[in-house]
């Protein structure tokens, strides 16, 4: 009688079972790191409301509607109206340039150019993305402020009658929310370029080949086989670049004369932003006013969250457009 030993196993067995096991440790690798990026996103947002929370404890004035913000003084009074407006509107601001300037830079890129122009044209994209902060503030303040004022001049002189753009004091320099709104376009343009130019090179080449095989011209095939294709992708981009508008911190410092007065003057110089508010007060404020700033960093921290989450709402309402089920 003979006794039967186990075959070992072959080698695409062995592949098979080191590629489930690389697989496992991957799966558990990747969900580790997401619960561990949920818990510090929680360990923040516990943190910011636990020293808002002192701080809007003792606060004299409305938090959400008082322009003044002292919360060092003996009574302390301090509200977030004017770093709303002031964050809301020169990222609207920005947003309302950039966004069509970039979707025809990437188009420009991936359809239209040479591939010899094509191809420097997105390494300089690439490389103005990178640029640091201060160095756009530092232009915003020595080069653009100065060479607004015919600009401003002009908006005051034929669109005046829009209230927005009626400058009520002639003649100031330009360090004003529209300023801003104009210097966070420049900043937020190459990385929203970039991304947009990688999501149309992405649109399966069939398609765009069906379209001008029936006869469309190119920018008839962009409209209707690049642009659906990409609209995911162009909204993330955009969602990617209100992000740093609403977060930038040394350029808005640098470029706006400040001050606790809301003014729908866009052309006037004042206001402020959340972000800007923290880098100037922080390291001035006794420990009441930094809880104070603590709680308009929680508002800031909200409204990104918000943003986010708006933005993945319509990606998934128009995930049929993304190109996976073709």
């Amino acid at each position: 009688m003979t006794s039967s030993t186990p075959a070992a196993p072959q080698g695409g067995e062995r592949r098979r079972r080191d590629s489930r096991l690389g697989d496992k440790i991957f799966m558990n690798a990747a969900r580790g790191s997401g619960i561990l990026l949920l818990v510090v996103m929680a360990a923040i947002a516990g943190f910011l409301t636990w020293r808002s929370g002192i701080a809007l404890s003792k606060n004299e004035g409305n938090f959400l509607t008082t322009f003044e913000w002292t919360p060092d003084a003996p009574k302390p009074v301090f509200g977030i109206a004017v770093l709303a407006f002031g964050t809301i509107v020169s990222a609207a601001i920005a947003m309302a340039i950039a966004v069509p300037v970039a979707i025809g830079i990437a188009l420009f890129i991936s359809h239209y150019a040479p591939r010899k122009i094509a191809q420097p044209f997105a390494y300089l994209v690439d490389l103005l993305a990178a640029v640091p902060s201060i160095i756009y503030g530092l232009w915003g303040a020595l080069f653009l402020v100065p060479h607004l004022d015919g600009l401003t001049s002009w908006m005051d002189e034929y669109l005046g009658w829009t209230y927005i753009f009626d400058q009520s004091r002639a003649g100031t320099v330009p360090r004003t929310l529209f300023t801003v709104g104009i210097l966070l376009a420049i900043m937020i343009l190459p990385i929203i370029t970039a991304v947009s130019r990688e999501v149309f090179r992405q649109v399966p080449r069939m398609h765009e080949e069906a379209a001008l095989a029936l006869g469309a011209t190119r920018w008839e095939m962009i409209r209707t086989s690049v642009l659906p294709f990409g609209r995911p992708g162009i909204i993330s981009a955009s969602m990617l670049g209100l992000g740093r508008a609403l977060g930038e911190t040394i350029a808005v410092a640098v470029v706006l004369s400040s001050n606790s007065v809301l003014s729908l003057h866009l052309l006037d110089p004042g206001g402020g932003t959340f972000a800007q508010n923290i880098a100037l007060k922080f390291n001035e404020a006794q420990p009441f006013g930094r809880d104070a700033l603590m709680a308009s960093g929680l508002v800031l921290f909200v409204i990104t969250l918000l943003v986010n989450g708006a933005a993945r709402l319509i990606v998934a309402r128009r995930k049929e457009y993304s190109g996976a089920n073709s």
